[in-house]
């Protein structure tokens, strides 16, 4: 199974949520911000994080991705922003000019490329010398804590231990990141832990129509109808409050310079 980056049934599964201001705060506090001009949006699914960066004050902002069905979605999702434009391309070979950009964004990218180095050395070779390159990705430790009311995710991976399995297989430690960010000529490095909140949502209804819709959540593509069904009753079961639930995500962020 795996979601379909390109079935049109999947064009709207990356627009329905907003940036929180956990994460703007986080790259607020390693990017200057105000002395960003143009930045590139690098899997920018459906426009979600280009959004977050128009609206952090960035001038310019160029949201790339590989599936031109996410693109529909992403247009539709930013078409109040002249700010923003969207390409297709991929993060391997974008297409995009060389020292183009003041800030490169990759965020929940990384673990669907085989190939870390060349993706690196792709985002090093758009980049303006001094211009800061953002990766956000969760490591295996951070796919694999614990299930609680705030880490829906975690009841994913007790249940169903062969999603953990492929979550691990599937994702880079963080050693290994830094190592390519080097290799790629990257300076500067620095790694931050984020708990990220994803949403909150004001009943449990409201959380368990997200998990059947599998909204935002590539991972959940792995099961049938019928194991959804049962993870759902898992996650009633273990979690009591009934109303306002506020999901996280645990994630590594690496920050580099050029």
């Amino acid at each position: 199974m795996g979601i379909d980056f390109h079935n049109k049934g999947n064009r709207d599964t990356y627009t329905t949520r907003r940036a929180d201001d956990s994460w703007m705060e986080v790259i607020h506090n390693l990017v200057p911000i105000e002395n960003i001009s143009n930045a590139l949006d690098v899997g920018c699914g459906g426009g979600i994080y280009s959004k977050a960066m128009a609206d952090m004050g960035i001038d310019s902002v160029t949201g790339i991705d590989f599936s031109k069905v996410i693109l529909e979605g992403a247009k539709e999702n930013c078409k109040a922003y002249e700010s923003i434009s969207f390409k297709h391309g991929d993060a391997l070979e974008t297409g995009l000019n060389d020292k183009s950009f003041n800030l490169v964004l990759e965020r929940a990218l990384i673990h669907h490329i085989k190939d870390l180095e060349s993706c690196f050395k792709e985002a090093y070779r758009m980049l303006k010398d001094n211009g800061f390159y953002i990766v956000q990705d969760r490591t295996p430790d951070d796919c694999l804590v614990k299930g609680s009311e705030s880490h829906i995710r975690g009841y994913f991976f007790e249940l169903f231990p062969r999603l953990a399995k492929k979550e691990k297989n599937r994702r880079y430690n963080s050693q290994f990141v830094i190592k390519n960010l080097k290799a790629a000529g990257f300076k500067d490095i620095e790694e931050v832990k984020l708990w990220e909140v994803r949403k909150v949502y004001e009943s449990k209804g409201e959380l368990f129509k997200d998990l059947s819709e599998r909204t935002g959540r590539s991972i959940l593509h792995e099961l049938n109808d019928e194991e959804l069904e049962h993870l759902i009753d898992h996650i009633d079961e273990s979690i009591t409050a009934d109303h306002h639930i506020v999901e996280k995500d645990r994630w590594t962020i690496w920050k580099s310079v050029k």
